[in-house]
């Protein structure tokens, strides 16, 4: 196989392999990128057996061919590379090598035969539909902060992505996660031909691949769900990935109805606000307390270790006075969701959970448990 690619187009090919790579792994074959040319491209191939990235670009072909290669290292020396290099790869394939060659640099790294790599297998998806890049982004990145950690609950370590009926009426394509302090749930238009997919989560890892797809807004993703896989598709990248083997919890259940307190708060204020107190708080329990009283929103911490902080802020609340501790963290990151600048929360009592919604967008719910304070 002999190749000629500009650095440019092979950094970004590479890069999205290599960080689909697990960097502690024990088998071989799986640090590596199949690299396989033929016609005027070249394919590069990264998996880690639950996800799979095929990424192409367009080459000099010379001579058609394949090889692997260490993923991690080919990424080093292509960005260390100066600009508008052309690079060209050479495989040998009987010598276990690859040579790769820019200007007047020369490295030969060891190869793996290509026969090795594992191919995920190609399935039969029940619902292929295209969404926006913009439409996509929003539903994860603005869900992807409730994922859960925890390896126990292996099924909360992911977006649940299905449809649902919108509060509106009508089907949407609804987007969850939670990790039982908190809840997101994100709604949008439901795309053509996206009605009859089957509920699945999306792994955390995955959502993270993906999200590198959806930068440019004029882009549509082409997306395919089967029980067991997704697959997302540019016309330049396909990342298909297993999903998580488990039932989402009834998430209706914890997203409360019955809340009547209502607090509007400038949103970007109330997380500075938040972040200038939590300052104090210590780091294990991250507590703030919220005031309300008529108008008026005082955020406190009281660390008996560290020290204390009292900020007030000019609100819209209506209600009877109201005394309610959080994690400032989760608060947080709640706040930082908002696009719009006003930030509507509704409360029932001190132990129940709040919700918090965008101005009267009712497309983005947020559930927070408060904690004792």
């Amino acid at each position: 196989m002999k190749i000629s690619i500009e650095r440019g187009t092979l950094l970004k090919a590479v890069s999205q392999a290599q960080s689909v790579v697990e960097r502690r792994n024990t088998i071989p074959i799986l640090a590596n990128v199949l690299i396989e040319a033929e016609g005027d491209q070249a394919l590069f191939r990264a998996t880690d057996l639950d996800i799979e990235v095929v990424d192409k670009a367009p080459a000099q072909v010379e001579k058609a061919g394949a090889t692997t290669v260490a993923a991690t290292t080919l990424h080093e020396i292509v960005r260390k590379l100066p600009d508008g290099a052309l690079v060209t790869l050479t495989a040998d394939n009987a010598a276990g090598r690859l040579t790769v060659e820019a200007g007047r640099s020369n490295f030969s790294l060891a190869t793996l035969p290509k026969e090795d790599f594992p191919v995920m297998a190609s399935s039969e998806y029940q619902s292929n539909f295209t969404a926006s890049a913009a439409l996509l982004r929003r539903l994860f990145d603005k869900s992807k902060f409730a994922i859960s950690t925890e390896e126990t609950r292996y099924y909360l370590n992911g977006v649940y992505m299905h449809v649902a009926d919108g509060s509106e009426g009508g089907k949407v394509l609804r987007c969850v996660a939670t990790d039982g302090h908190r809840l997101a749930r994100i709604d949008a238009d439901l795309p053509d031909g996206a009605a009859d997919m089957p509920g699945v989560i999306v792994p955390r890892k995955t959502v993270g691949e993906m999200r590198k797809l959806l930068d440019d807004d004029e882009m549509d993703i082409a997306v395919s769900v089967s029980e067991t896989k997704v697959r997302f598709a540019t016309p330049d990248i396909t990342l298909t990935s297993k999903v998580i083997d488990g039932t989402f919890p009834d998430y209706t259940r914890v997203i409360p109805q019955g809340n009547t307190r209502k607090l509007e708060v400038d949103a970007a204020e109330f997380a500075q606000a938040v972040d200038r107190v939590a300052t104090v708080s210590s780091e294990r329990s991250r507590a703030v307390k919220l005031q309300l009283d008529a108008d008026k929103l005082v955020l406190s911490v009281n660390a008996p270790d560290s020290g204390a902080a009292e900020e007030e802020l000019a609100v819209a609340y209506g209600d009877e006075r109201l005394e309610i501790g959080f994690n400032a963290k989760y608060l947080l990151e709640i706040a930082s969701q908002v696009d719009r600048e006003n930030a509507v929360f509704m409360f029932n009592s001190a132990g129940d959970p709040t919700l918090m919604r965008e101005g009267s967008d009712q497309s983005a719910v947020y559930v927070v448990m408060p904690m004792r304070v």
